[in-house]
């Protein structure tokens, strides 16, 4: 069944069901074999006669390589090769694929850059060797390190509405800051891994990847080969929140080792090449300009932003994103502005865009509440424009005031005390802060197939793939809700490209897009059942294997026939995109205690609230949530890619160094989930969610440290440093 989204589905049908599964916090199926250990990730696959292959990095910055010393290293016991190949990658994949030129495979661009990869027959014999090759170079200082230092060019072209510099001149209340937010790291639990395998001129590959669909023409594009010569296999992926968008280094140097050596060769990422190769999130520089009038409303809004990258990358950190739409003020500035420096490729990092952005708009927010008098809640409420500045697009949901009103009550908001200094216990300050969050919605192609089996069970298949995010559970939930199935009898097969192509896992579309494509398949085979039933399809009723339409009434096995009924549903964005302004909101609040003495941060309490249309599993968006509520604690606190400046190498290239939230940093986390119909986002009438919950939160920390010890953070994260010497004189 095929579909393009342009106009709202108001019917409502999952809704009138009756299956009772859709929405229900019901476990994920392949729960228990990842618990277990018998879920098998990309670097458990060991095909007969493997080799293995271990990556060789630049250990300068910028340069050609004058020689590698490879005839002692392929003497090495065990080794069968060095591949240095002018396809290799020197920088990893964003998600999409275009014919790229054949690389200088001895140009250097970036520390950390792969090489080449050393082969051998056991991984300690690779890697043996790949630390003992000697590479000489010629060392080049072309391009700047330092993004403070480095030119700027507009990344596109500005939104400007108005004249926001008379706006600010006459304003009754302003705030212009500057805000600076560090880099980030994706660090997934599962490094990236490949093996390729090769049946004369076709190629496996079993991978960890989000989008195989793309992934398939990337590695085609790569290896100049046609795409339906690549087969990938990634059935469960360990997280990847942006950086296995696209392939990256180990896919290409395996396939490329496996098909000189005629046997299968796996490549697998170090912990630190994942963090020195893989996608960073940019640093930033943010200037924020708010302009209210004596009512606290809007007049004008500033948001520019400086964001880095390598030469020739197109990637810009979209840091204004939520800015477009969040708030009123009808004189505007908006833009980005990207540094061209050398260190490893920036690209998108769990919520490109707002992950960053909204910590400073809300930190902003909360800055201008205090000048015009008013309470945070109700300054950001009284801003909330009618339909989308500058566009005049109305909404096509929007439960932000009803999250921040909800979030209020739930965690006694009334309790916070307006002035900081206000409330201490012992050695502690605390304090209160809250903030907005939104993330835009997309709803992306996509295919999924639906058999219904003679025996009444169903059959879910899509080349979408499961990082953890529940796209095993939630396909099923669908499919089993529109046809009437248990979910015990529901069986989904996902993550391999031979299957129709799924939107994939990125930027909180899979499960409304993918969804939304097993929805219209379910659709189609519901007319067939109506028809075999003498009923409208409308005014059928399927519910636990049962077909019924008014006195009418039939086992769906005997509507069968003893055959299956398969469909293909497929969906595409139409004009609901372009006519509707779409995103998921919410609000954070938040409790930190901040030590008078060291300056340490801790936070007591967090609230998330989130509408985001349907909720297709209570279970698993709720779990989504608290996985970026718990990053943004991260973000607001301690995670932070720190670089040498004189070369460009990053430094704390591991899970010692890059300083990850623990358990310890995790306090009492809340989420409530406020239940809405988007009958504009998707036919699903949802939205989504998995990367909301990182939106804002570490603006609602840093308002919440403000309001402790009055300190306001202008850098994150906000690390004890940071704050210590602004702190009010210690109490004895």
């Amino acid at each position: 069944m095929f579909g393009t989204f342009d106009s709202p589905d108001q019917r409502n049908l999952l809704d009138r069901t009756g299956q009772g599964i859709i929405g229900k916090g019901l476990d994920r199926p392949e729960a228990g074999l990842k618990v277990t250990g018998r879920a098998t990730y990309a670097a458990e696959y060991r095909p007969e006669n493997c080799a293995d292959g271990v990556l060789v990095t630049a250990t300068v910055a910028q340069g050609k390589i004058l020689q590698i010393e490879s005839e002692k290293i392929e003497a090495l016991p065990g080794v069968l090769g060095i591949f240095t190949d002018k396809l290799m990658l020197r920088r990893p994949a964003q998600g999409t694929a275009g014919r790229a030129p054949a690389q200088d495979p001895r140009q250097i661009e970036y520390h950390g850059q792969p090489l080449a990869l050393v082969v051998a027959e056991t991984f300690e014999q690779a890697m043996h060797a790949a630390k003992a090759l000697c590479i000489t170079y010629e060392r080049h200082h072309d391009v700047p390190y330092d993004p403070e230092t480095a030119p700027s060019e507009p990344a596109e072209k500005p939104i400007i509405l108005g004249d926001l510099d008379e706006a600010m001149a006459n304003a009754a209340h302003k705030v212009d800051a500057t805000y600076e937010t560090a880099g980030h790291a994706s660090a997934a639990m599962e490094p990236h891994a490949s093996i390729a395998s090769w049946q004369g001129d076709d190629l496996t590959i079993w991978g960890s990847f989000q989008m195989i669909s793309h992934n398939v023409k990337e590695l085609a594009d790569a290896l100049r080969i046609a795409p339906k010569r690549v087969r990938i296999l990634s059935p469960y992926v360990g997280g990847g929140f942006g950086s296995k968008l696209g392939i990256s280094h180990d896919a290409v140097a395996a396939a490329l080792a496996a098909k000189a050596l005629g046997r299968p060769v796996r490549v697998v990422l170090t912990r630190q090449q994942v963090f020195t190769t893989i996608m960073r999130r940019s640093e930033t520089r943010q200037r924020l300009r708010l302009a209210a009038d004596g009512d606290g409303r809007l007049t004008g809004l500033g948001h520019e932003a400086w964001v880095s990258n390598l030469p020739q990358e197109s990637f810009a950190e979209p840091v204004t994103q939520a800015t477009q739409f969040l708030y009123g003020g009808e004189n505007r500035k908006l833009c980005v502005n990207i540094a061209r420096i050398s260190r490893l490729t920036a690209g998108s990092v769990r919520a490109p865009g707002e992950a960053v952005g909204m910590q400073a708009l809300e930190a902003a927010m909360d800055e201008l509440a205090e000048r015009a008098g008013l309470d945070p809640i109700e300054l950001r409420k009284r801003n909330l424009p009618s339909s989308e500045p500058g566009k005049d697009r109305p909404y096509s949901s929007r439960m932000l005031a009803e999250a921040l009103d909800q979030g209020a009550a739930a965690f006694g908001w009334h309790e916070r005390q307006p002035k900081p200094c206000m409330t201490r216990e012992g050695e502690w300050w605390i304090g209160l802060g809250v903030a907005s969050a939104a993330r835009v919605n997309m709803l992306m192609p996509a295919a999924a197939r639906v058999r219904l089996e003679p025996d009444g069970s169903l059959l879910v298949q899509s080349d979408q793939t499961d990082i953890g995010t529940g796209s095993y559970a939630i396909l099923g939930q669908i499919a089993g809700e529109m046809l009437g199935v248990p979910i015990e009898r529901v069986r989904v097969e996902l993550g391999d490209s031979e299957l129709p192509s799924g939107a994939g896992s990125g930027g909180s579309f899979g499960a409304s897009s993918t969804g939304s494509a097993v929805f219209r398949a379910c659709e189609a085979i519901r007319d067939r059942l109506a028809h075999r039933l003498g009923a409208r399809s409308d005014r059928l009723d399927l519910r636990n294997g049962i077909a019924s339409s008014g006195e009418r009434s039939a086992p769906v096995a005997e509507l069968l026939r003893g055959y299956a009924l398969e469909e293909i549903g497929r969906i595409k964005p139409g004009k609901t995109q372009i006519d509707y302004a779409q995103a998921s909101y919410g609000a954070f609040f938040c409790e930190v205690a901040v030590n008078a003495f060291t300056a340490e941060t801790r936070i007591r309490r967090l609230l998330g609230v989130f509408g985001f249309g349907r909720v297709l599993n209570q279970k698993t968006a709720r779990s989504q949530c608290l996985g970026g509520m718990v990053w943004g604690i991260g973000s607001a606190l301690s995670e932070e890619l720190s670089f040498d400046l004189r070369d460009g190498r990053l430094m704390n290239h591991d899970l010692e160094q890059y300083h990850l939230p623990v358990h310890a940093d995790i306090p009492d986390l809340d989420v409530i989930l406020l239940e809405e119909r988007d009958t504009a986002a998707s036919p699903l009438q949802a939205k989504g969610v998995g990367e909301l919950g990182i939106c804002g939160t570490a603006g609602a920390i840093a308002n919440a440290v403000y309001n402790a010890c009055g300190v306001r953070a202008y850098s994150f994260p906000i690390t004890p440093d940071r704050l210590i010497d602004r702190l009010p004189e210690p109490l004895t």
